[in-house]
């Protein structure tokens, strides 16, 4: 589990801390500000290496880099290992343009897996991926990760280095069909974690029969049934199912190859699984955005039983940030909002108490997303606040006056609650609302 990192000349900030919660650790902040690339620093802080580096067609997953070249750059992290903390601190070398491994650094001792926002997937297990493995006389180092671009996700990913290409994974189409085929326990796992994943209970997606997309294609593809309708391929499924399909795929796959491998090695089944979530509200209705999180907890806990999790969620959904106030515990869960502040402005992370503030409106104007109002377009916010502006005044003018109630009363609907207060002044002002 990662207790802590703290980043020195790296990112998007010159100093960054981030103690890290038990469980849920929610990220937000606007583009650019270092969401995505704190979980891709979690990411190599736990396995040691950045996903681009192990899989060269990635898009995203680059290595960080010093902010300012003439100066030392170092990333210090704390991760709880075997029930105790280890603090260890990994440099930048200015000449070897990398960053120096250390054998001594501690590796994440659970599972984990970071869905990366654009449909791409890394997954650590630290037996198949931890220490080295005799091939012939030579003692190689275990691949150090596996790390899948999107289309690699569906289709299987191969190990290019080998004398003769050989499937390291085959991919979830093939995978799915012979889970399916063969009914297997898989393929009972994947079904749970897709209950778990669903919208809500009456929206469930369940596994249908194996078909053809065409002609020449000789492909058994998966199918998907839903509450109203199927069974419809899952290629040709939304890309929010899409993204859930994956995520069930990722799991089972890892769950699977984990238990295998600790059957193999006589080693123990791992007691922690770490869920890295880029954006995860991408592609999904509002409805799926304000249960996601449980569902997470469900889909995880569906698989692994008995097993601790920790999750660390970037988001820019205020339906997300909401839908905390049932689950959100302050012992054990954390939001970090990363903002900008001072003058010149940089680049802040800090560590927000959760406070539930009801509607998705409340956190659109809280320090989470920073608008001005929770109205649904940049005009209607700029009449808003030119109209406060002129309620503000002691003497406003009637032709200001009225040429704001005409900016009003083309960008806000009729039952906007605005209107209450603001035809009360303007009737004050001896006009005609």
């Amino acid at each position: 589990m990662l207790e802590s990192l703290k980043l020195a000349n790296v990112g998007p900030a010159p100093q960054m801390t981030l103690h890290l919660a038990p469980r849920f650790n929610l990220f937000t902040g606007d583009n650019g500000l270092g969401k995505s690339f704190l979980l891709d620093v979690a990411w190599w802080a736990l396995t040691q290496s950045w996903p681009q580096e192990v899989n060269p067609r990635m898009t995203s997953g680059l290595p960080a880099q010093p902010r300012d070249h003439t100066k030392a750059a170092n990333i210090h992290l704390q991760v709880l290992y075997d029930r105790a903390s280890v603090e260890c601190k990994a440099d930048y070398s200015m000449d070897e343009r990398m960053w120096m491994r250390d054998e001594d650094r501690p590796w994440a001792r659970g599972i984990v897996v970071y869905a990366h926002a654009d449909g791409s997937f890394s997954v650590w297990d630290p037996i198949r991926n931890y220490g080295k493995e005799r091939i012939g006389i030579v003692a190689m180092s275990r691949r150090p990760a596996y790390v899948f671009t999107e289309a690699e996700v569906w289709d299987g990913l191969w190990d290019q280095n080998a004398t003769r290409p050989v499937p390291v994974c085959n991919g979830l189409l093939y995978d799915w069909a012979n889970w399916i085929n063969a009914q297997d326990r898989e393929a009972e796992a994947m079904a749970t974690i897709l209950r778990a994943l669903a919208p809500t209970p009456a929206e469930t997606f369940a596994p249908g029969p194996l078909v053809r997309l065409s002609l020449d294609d000789a492909r058994a593809i998966p199918s998907l049934v839903t509450h109203h309708a199927g069974p419809v391929p899952v290629l040709h499924a939304s890309a929010g199912v899409r993204r859930a399909v994956a995520l069930a795929y990722m799991l089972t796959w890892a769950y699977t190859e984990h238990q295998l491998a600790a059957k193999q090695t006589g080693r123990s089944f791992a007691q922690q699984v770490i869920i890295l979530f880029d954006e995860v509200e991408s592609h999904l209705h509002p409805r799926w955005q304000r249960s996601i999180l449980t569902s997470l907890q469900e889909a995880g806990s569906a698989i692994f039983a008995e097993v601790d999790f920790q999750y660390l969620v970037s988001t820019h959904s205020p339906l997300v940030l909401a839908s905390a106030k049932s689950w959100f515990d302050a012992e054990k869960d954390a939001w970090f909002d990363i903002d900008l502040a001072g003058d010149p402005p940089q680049v802040c992370l800090q560590k927000r108490p959760y406070v539930p503030l009801g509607t998705a409106g409340h956190w659109l104007t809280s320090e989470a997303f920073d608008l001005a109002t929770d109205r649904g377009s940049v005009e209607a916010e700029d009449a808003i606040l030119k109209a406060k502006a002129i309620l503000r005044e002691p003497e406003p003018a009637l032709d200001a006056v009225m040429e704001v109630d005409d900016r009003l009363r083309r960008t806000l609907p009729e039952l906007d609650p605005f209107w209450v207060r603001w035809n009360a002044f303007v009737e004050q002002c001896g006009a005609e609302p």
